[in-house]
C-alpha cells in the first residue's frame, strides 16, 4: 500500500464524464468532510478527450490517466494506486449520490470486505434504468449469480460498492471490460469473503450522451464469466444427467422397444442415448479438469472435487477401470460376431443386432475416455497444475 496510507479513498471511473465528474467529486469530498473521513477522492481516467481531467482536478479530485480501455481496466489501475484502507467505487455519471455513503462505510467498519448496494431496495428513479436492464438482465444475471455461487446478493450490477482494499487485492482481479463487476462480487464469494447489502437509490444519469453500457454484448460478457467460473454448472451437472440418462435409456432397451402412449422407443432411440452418455462422460470430465486447474490457481479455494480426485482416483485405477469397461464392449462385440458367424455371415434381423452392438460401442467409448483422462490428470499432476497428494515431492 502507499506509504501515505488513508481511511477512504472514494474511486471513479471516468471516460468523457465533462458534465457530470465535476459534480460527483465536490459531492465525494462533501462526504468526506461531514463524516469527518481522512480520505481522498480518486480519479481513474480511461483516456477522455473532453476536459473530465482537468474538471476532476479543479473540483479537488487526484487525477491517474489509465491508458488501457475498459471499466475492469480503469478500476484495476485505481484500486492499485489508492491510498485508502476501504475503497468505495461509483460511475461519474451523477447516477449515484456520493455524498450519502454513510450505510457504506459503516459496514466495511463493521468487518465487511465487500459491501455492494441493492437499487431495487434502495429506489430505482423514472427513467434511470432501462426495462430491459431493471426487469431482465439484472434479475436474471443476479439469480445465475447467486445460484451459481451461493451468494445472498440480490443486485449482482450495482456499480456503487465498498471494499477493503488488501483483501479485494489479494483476490487478483482481471477482467478489464464490464465483467469486472461480475469478477468482484464472484471471487469474494468463492473466497469466503463476508458481503453486505445495503439500500441505493439510483437517479438517472446526467451525462447526456449514450452508456458506455452495451447491453446484449455486456450482458454476454457477464454470462460468461459467470458460466467461466462455474465449472459445476456448465459441465458437471449437465454432464451427470446426459450420462445418467443416456445408460439407463440404453439399458431399458437392450431386451426390446419399449412404448410410451403413441411414442415406440427401439434401436433408433438407443443409439441417441448411447450418445447421451458418451458426451456426458466427457462433459464431467471437462468439469474436473476446470476445477483442477482453478484449485491450483486460487481461483477456486472451496472447490473439493479436484482435492477428492487426487486422493482417491490415480492414472493406474483410471486405467483399470476404462480397461474394465473397454473389455465389457469388446466382449459383447465379440458375442455378435459369434452369433453373426452362427447365422453362416448370412443377413441378420438388425434390430436384434444393433440391441448388442450399441452397448457395446458405448461401454467401448466410456472406457477409452477414462483411460485417456487418467493419463490428462496425471499429465497435470505431473506438471503442477492439480494439487499434490500427500506425501508426494516434486
Amino acid at each position: 500500500m502507499n506509504k501515505s496510507v488513508r481511511e477512504l479513498t472514494i474511486l471513479m471511473p471516468c471516460l468523457n464524464e465533462a458534465a457530470t465528474v465535476g459534480q460527483c467529486v465536490r459531492k465525494a469530498r462533501r462526504f468526506l468532510e461531514t463524516a469527518g473521513i481522512q480520505g481522498e477522492v480518486l480519479v481513474a481516467d480511461n483516456g477522455s478527450t473532453d476536459q473530465s481531467q482537468k474538471l476532476a482536478a479543479d473540483a479537488g479530485a487526484r487525477v491517474i490517466a489509465v491508458p488501457t480501455r475498459g471499466y475492469g481496466a480503469a478500476l484495476l489501475e485505481g484500486i492499485a494506486k489508492a491510498q485508502g484502507r476501504y475503497i468505495i467505487m461509483g460511475d461519474a455519471d451523477d447516477s449515484y449520490d456520493f455524498s450519502n455513503l454513510g450505510l457504506f462505510i459503516e459496514q466495511l467498519r463493521a468487518g465487511f470486505p465487500l459491501v455492494i448496494g441493492n437499487r431495487f431496495k434502495g429506489g430505482i428513479l423514472p427513467g434511470a434504468m432501462p426495462p430491459l436492464h431493471r426487469y431482465l438482465g439484472n434479475p436474471v444475471l443476479s439469480f445465475i449469480g447467486r445460484l451459481f455461487f451461493r451468494v445472498q446478493v440480490r443486485d449482482f450490477h450495482c456499480g456503487l460498492r465498498g471494499f477493503a482494499r488488501d483483501e479485494i487485492l489479494a483476490l487478483n482481479l482481471q477482467t478489464l471490460g464490464m465483467e469486472f463487476a461480475s469478477e468482484l462480487v464472484v471471487k469474494a464469494a468463492l473466497a469466503g469473503y463476508r458481503i453486505a447489502e445495503v439500500p441505493t437509490t439510483l437517479s438517472p444519469d446526467g451525462r447526456g450522451r449514450p452508456p458506455h453500457l452495451r447491453s446484449w454484448r455486456d450482458g454476454w460478457r457477464h454470462l460468461r464469466f459467470l458460466l467461466l467460473l462455474a465449472p459445476q454448472w456448465l459441465y458437471l451437472y449437465p454432464g451427470l444427467a446426459l450420462l445418467l440418462v443416456g445408460l439407463l435409456g440404453t439399458a431399458l432397451l437392450i431386451p426390446g422397444p419399449i412404448s410410451l402412449g403413441a411414442v415406440t422407443l427401439d434401436i433408433h432411440s438407443m443409439l441417441y442415448f448411447g450418445i447421451a452418455a458418451g458426451l456426458g462422460m466427457q462433459m464431467c470430465f471437462a468439469s474436473v479438469f476446470a476445477g483442477a486447474f482453478g484449485a491450483r490457481l486460487g481461483i477456486f479455494p472451496k472447490h473439493r472435487l479436484p482435492t477428492w480426485i487426487t486422493k482417491s482416483f490415480s492414472l493406474e485405477r483410471g486405467l483399470l477401470l476404462g480397461a474394465f469397461l473397454f473389455l465389457l464392449g469388446i466382449s459383447a462385440a465379440i458375442y455378435t460376431l459369434v452369433f453373426w458367424q452362427s447365422m453362416g455371415f448370412g443377413n441378420l434381423n438388425a434390430s436384434q443386432l444393433m440391441r448388442i452392438a450399441i452397448p457395446s460401442g458405448v461401454l467401448m467409448t466410456l472406457g477409452v475416455q477414462v483411460g485417456l483422462a487418467s493419463f490428462f490428470f496425471a499429465f497435470i499432476e505431473f506438471i503442477g497444475i492439480a494439487p499434490a497428494k500427500n506425501g508426494d515431492r516434486r
